[in-house]
C-alpha cells in the first residue's frame, strides 16, 4: 500500500510521537494514584527508566506500545513502507527490553509490563479490571508479569 502522506507530513507525524506521558501511561498512572499508590516517574538510575517505580514495594511498571515494542498481537502490524528498517528497529527494541528486564530483575526489582492492547482496541480489558491486576501485582510477590488484551 502506498503511503498517502508526503515524506514531510510523515516526518511531522513521527516527530510528534512521545516516549513519556502517553495516553496509555496516563490511564495507568491516574488510576493507580486514585487507588492510593504513590510512585516515582521515569527514574534515570534504573535500567530502562521504567514508567512507574514503586520503591516501597520494590516494583516497577512499564507501559509498552504494541507496535514499538513488538508485541505479538494484531495491533502490532509491520508497516509496508521500509519493512527492513522497521523489522530491524523493532527487533532492536525487543532485545533492549529483554536486557532491561534482566537488569531490573538482577537489581531486585519486580516488573509488570502493561501492553497498549490491554487499554485500547477491540480486545481491551475493562480499566478497573486492569488496575486491579496492577494493584495485585504491586502488593504481591510475583517477579514478572504482563497484562495484555484479550486476544
Amino acid at each position: 500500500m502506498i503511503d498517502v502522506l508526503t515524506p514531510a507530513q510523515r516526518s511531522e507525524n513521527m516527530r510528534r510521537i512521545r516516549g513519556k506521558d502517553t495516553k496509555p501511561e496516563m490511564i495507568v498512572r491516574r488510576g493507580l494514584h486514585r487507588r492510593g499508590f504513590r510512585f516515582r516517574l521515569h527514574v534515570a538510575s534504573l535500567s530502562g527508566k521504567p514508567d512507574l517505580v514503586f520503591p516501597r514495594y520494590r516494583a516497577v511498571i512499564q507501559v509498552s506500545g504494541c507496535f514499538w515494542h513488538g508485541h505479538d498481537c494484531p495491533m502490532c502490524r509491520m508497516p509496508s513502507t521500509r519493512p527492513d528498517f522497521w523489522a530491524k528497529k523493532i527487533a532492536g527494541n525487543r532485545d533492549r527490553d529483554r536486557r532491561t528486564e534482566d537488569a531490573l530483575g538482577a537489581a531486585g526489582w519486580r516488573l509488570l509490563v502493561v501492553w497498549e492492547c490491554s487499554l485500547k482496541g477491540p480486545a481491551r480489558i475493562a480499566t478497573d479490571q486492569m488496575l486491579d491486576r496492577c494493584a495485585d501485582f504491586i502488593r504481591g510477590g510475583a517477579e514478572r508479569d504482563k497484562i495484555a488484551g484479550n486476544w
